[in-house]
């Protein structure tokens, strides 16, 4: 985790955001990158007697103040956190700026594909909230992880971390990529709600692998009961005082989730704890 990239949006859960990303590069003497983040350009025709043209809705100089103040948020919180600026300087953690300016998704998804961990704010659906397109783009269009921020920072993140179980593809490509986190925790649990699984291998034997990587964990499996599975698993982890949850996201499609509900969905909008996800 050498490169953790923040997109930076003047959000009400922006500074949680910034020092959940601080947490990390201290855990990892990590290089932080920011670069101001904004939503795709919504556009429109005008039309005369020529023909029509397609105009963007955008006030350059606002949207250049925005930029700024996003930089100097950033920078500010940096420091104050007593990162250097620049490049990594004798393996302490750093940070940097990205000044070219970028707008919307596509740029997020596909400029994340060269950090280990994009950091993002949880997402809400009121304005002045972090949006939910920021995420996607990071979770699915990067190949890499992504970990959610909660509304209030942490003390401190991967000391003792749950492990969401379900059998899913997508965990477990998550449990690969968490691996400097899970190495470096004093405490790991893997954790199984009984009827929310999919064929695949037993809770025994992802405990089994982790040993094999020198991971001392241990197994539970709770009922579900009348509580849905996502809830089942932020209740157990805020129980164990856990201070991170390790969950694939998405194992049902995004559309089903979004109809009938799912774990995924409901972690994203409820958790308390730093969620590390992929997909």
């Amino acid at each position: 985790m050498k490169a953790i990239l923040v997109p930076v949006e003047l959000h009400q859960l922006i500074e949680s955001t910034l020092e959940t990303a601080v947490l990390v590069a201290r855990k990892f003497s990590s290089y932080v990158e920011g670069f101001a983040s904004s939503p795709d350009l919504s556009p429109f025709l005008a039309a005369d007697a020529m023909g029509a043209t397609v105009i963007y809705d955008v006030d350059i100089e606002q949207d250049r103040q925005i930029v700024q103040e996003a930089r100097q948020q950033f920078r500010r919180s940096m420091l104050a956190h007593g990162l250097n600026a620049g490049p990594l300087i004798d393996g302490g953690p750093s940070f940097g700026w990205r000044e070219e300016k970028t707008r919307g998704e596509l740029f997020t998804g596909s400029y994340a594909r060269i950090f280990d961990l994009t950091v993002v704010g949880r997402p809400g659906a009121r304005a002045g909230q972090p949006r939910m397109g920021t995420l996607e783009a990071a979770l699915f269009e990067s190949g890499r992880p992504i970990l959610i921020a909660p509304p209030e920072a942490p003390k401190h993140i991967g000391r003792d971390i749950l492990i969401a179980w379900n059998g899913s593809t997508e965990t477990a490509r998550t449990i690969g990529l968490a691996l400097p986190f899970l190495k470096s925790a004093k405490r790991t649990v893997v954790l199984s709600v009984e009827g929310s699984s999919v064929p695949g291998p037993s809770l025994d034997q992802v405990v089994g692998y982790l040993e094999l990587h020198g991971i001392d964990c241990e197994a539970r499996s709770v009922a579900r009961g009348t509580a849905s599975a996502g809830a089942n698993i932020l209740f157990e982890a805020e129980a164990l005082g856990c201070d991170m949850v390790i969950k694939g996201a998405f194992t049902q499609s995004r559309l089903r989730q979004m109809i009938f509900g799912g774990a995924t969905r409901h972690i994203i909008a409820e958790t308390r704890l730093p969620v590390f996800m992929a997909h």
